[in-house]
């Protein structure tokens, strides 16, 4: 069987050396590695960067195979997702605010924070009210009807084996805004299965995010792929570089006359810790 890895960047800032070794790290195992842009955040995804993650990764030497598959461009496909979780009665349209539910306890990296349900008991009649007026609401996801849709769930991780999936701690997810019309989580399991992704070899910062993707996975009638979380890379305070950090990047490192085969090597040997 062939392994079919990606790459999946969001183009919200150039790329940085953590960056460069999650894509490494899935291009090495390929037979086949995918590059993907998920850029359904228009408020943040800016052009530059897109070519920017396409030109560092050249640079690098980290080549894909076939067309980049570029998430704003497939709107549509998101959309005839959640038209069937509608259908399965699975969507509700929350009105809260992100301040009205600051206070709810914060969920994993890649998750909302868990939401304690307000909007989920509101009637027909209120929700629709409520639309009509033009008031702003998200589509959560009804977890527990999910879950009782789902049955039990389970994904294989590399070196842990089989682990039972419980994305009942994530709360009712978001999968879709007003300003961005499809979430990360329905995004990717959407696209995994769509470009034949076998493995997915990812930071380990998204392993929590697992336990949803793998309901959404039999929900949607997907594949679950195999899944592989890789180490982080840290600076020298131990903490994960992160953009938000302005944590070097890769366009700065070349333009210092660091050359991409040393990265790599140091990405070979284990180093870059």
């Amino acid at each position: 069987m062939n392994i079919v890895t990606r790459f999946a960047p969001s183009p919200t800032g150039y790329l940085h050396l953590g960056h460069a070794f999650s894509a490494w790290s899935a291009w090495r195992r390929a037979d086949v590695f995918r590059l993907r842009l998920e850029d359904i955040d228009a408020t943040r995804c800016r052009a530059e960067f897109a070519a920017g993650i396409v030109e560092d990764l050249r640079w690098l030497g980290l080549a894909w195979d076939g067309e980049i598959r570029t998430q704003s461009a497939h709107l549509p496909e998101f959309q005839a997702a959640l038209e069937v979780l509608r259908g399965r009665g699975l969507l509700y349209p929350c009105f809260c605010t992100r301040a009205e539910i600051a206070r709810a306890q914060a969920a994993p990296h890649g998750a909302e924070a868990v939401y304690p349900g307000t909007c989920r008991h509101l009637s027909g009649a209120a929700r629709e009210e409520r639309m009509n007026a033009g008031a702003a609401y998200a589509l959560r996801l009804d977890m527990a009807a999910a879950l009782r849709q789902a049955g039990a769930l389970r994904f294989f991780e590399e070196g842990k084996g089989w682990i039972e999936a419980r994305p009942l701690p994530f709360g009712d997810v978001v999968l879709a805004r007003k300003d961005t019309p499809s979430s990360y989580h329905l995004c990717v399991v959407h696209d995994d299965a769509l470009q034949g992704i076998s493995h997915v070899i990812r930071g380990e910062d998204l392993f929590e995010a697992t336990h949803v993707h793998v309901l959404l996975q039999r929900l949607l009638g997907l594949p679950t792929p195999v899944y592989a979380h890789h180490r982080l890379l840290r600076d020298a305070q131990g903490r994960r570089l992160a953009k938000r950090d302005f944590a070097a990047t890769l366009r700065a490192m070349r333009a210092a006359g660091v050359q991409p085969r040393a990265i790599l090597r140091q990405f070979e040997e284990g180093g870059a810790a």
